[in-house]
């Protein structure tokens, strides 16, 4: 048995309210850790905001964690041992699991969404959900996650070294994929409302290609970059309705459009137009461990710098004080790290 520490819960859409936790104990085939960072995703923003689809209150949020093991006979594991956790659980028995599509479980549940999350001193883990640091700082184990979201997209795509993807949004899991694509070999093109976030493609990433998607020439700006084409891959990683239904004018004929983001609403396009391109609609859910696996390699090989994307970091006692102002787009977050 382990004393509780204190949560942070979000009782409802813009509140929140730190709780004494209860005694946590052990339990066949969970372990327990303490939590050490904890990513805020736009899962989080728009939960507190009451826009996050499969959503119930009160709920603790955080998903994007780096924990310490405080369990001392876990197979494999030290005690003291820093640890990233996959947060979705799964039931192993299901159509998409016996096809290794654990991310898409019939059953599915994520932590800090359906179950409870990572905003709280200490928790209990599923030992298979557990994934070793490899040596990976605490501000790395914590990006893993995000930046998995975007790798799963990107493999969706079958993305190819020369192809022009589009990527539809510069938010968190945005940057991400733009990241991850640069190793591919395609050529990244970031389209966004907010200038800042343009910014920071070009400066930090290093991008040729940027479109303020408030210009009145999108679709010409697009033509010139593919010399025509038009991009044979679009990634929506906002999760915006009108952001969504407007990126199907983008795709090039022969292309495929992946949906990252999620919201509530159906989604409308016209059939005729995307029935003649013979396109690709697919959705990309979560990630899975091989995906954790390969952004761990490219954290520790370098080739993805992931302090690029922390903007803002706030203590945990701060964190419900500090956490409503990021929903501002003038606050220019990035990633908010949370210390624990």
């Amino acid at each position: 048995m382990l004393s509780g520490g204190k949560t942070l819960v979000c009782v409802q859409p813009g509140e929140f309210n730190y709780i004494h936790q209860p005694a946590l104990h052990n339990a066949p085939d969970r372990a327990l850790v303490k939590i050490k960072r904890v990513g805020i995703c736009g899962t989080d923003l728009h939960a507190f905001e009451g826009t996050q689809p499969y959503f119930d209150y009160p709920r603790v949020l955080g998903h994007e964690l780096a924990a310490e093991m405080v369990s001392d006979n876990i197979p494999g594991f030290s005690k003291g041992e820093w640890v990233t956790i996959i947060p979705y659980h799964h039931c192993g028995q299901c159509v998409a699991c016996n096809a290794g599509k654990t991310n898409c479980c019939v059953s599915l549940t994520v932590a800090g969404v359906h179950e409870d999350g990572g905003m709280a001193e200490y928790i209990s883990v599923p030992v298979e959900l557990l994934v070793h640091g490899r040596g990976l700082s605490l501000d790395e184990l914590a990006l893993v996650e995000p930046l998995s979201i975007g790798l799963h997209g990107i493999r969706r795509a079958s993305v190819q070294p020369g192809e022009f993807v589009l990527v539809v949004g510069a938010g968190p899991i945005g940057l991400g994929i733009l990241a991850l694509l640069r190793l591919t070999g395609a050529q990244p093109i970031a389209l966004d409302l907010v200038e800042h976030r343009l910014q920071f493609c070009r400066e930090k990433l290093g991008l040729q290609h940027t479109i303020h998607a408030g210009g009145k020439q999108v679709m010409e700006q697009l033509q010139q970059i593919t010399q025509g084409d038009m991009p044979t891959v679009v990634i929506d990683a906002t999760g915006s309705l009108g952001a969504i239904n407007n990126s199907f004018r983008y795709l090039a004929h022969g292309g495929r459009y992946v949906l990252v983001g999620l919201q509530k609403e159906a989604i409308s396009f016209s059939h005729p137009d995307f029935h003649k391109r013979e396109a690709t609609l697919m959705s990309s859910r979560n990630a899975n461990r091989d995906d954790f696996e390969t952004v761990m390699t490219a954290f520790a090989t370098k080739k993805i710098d992931p302090q690029l994307f922390i903007t803002h970091r706030v203590e945990f006692e701060a964190l419900a004080t500090s956490f409503p102002g990021w929903l501002d787009p003038t606050a220019g977050v990035i990633k908010a790290m949370v210390n624990c």
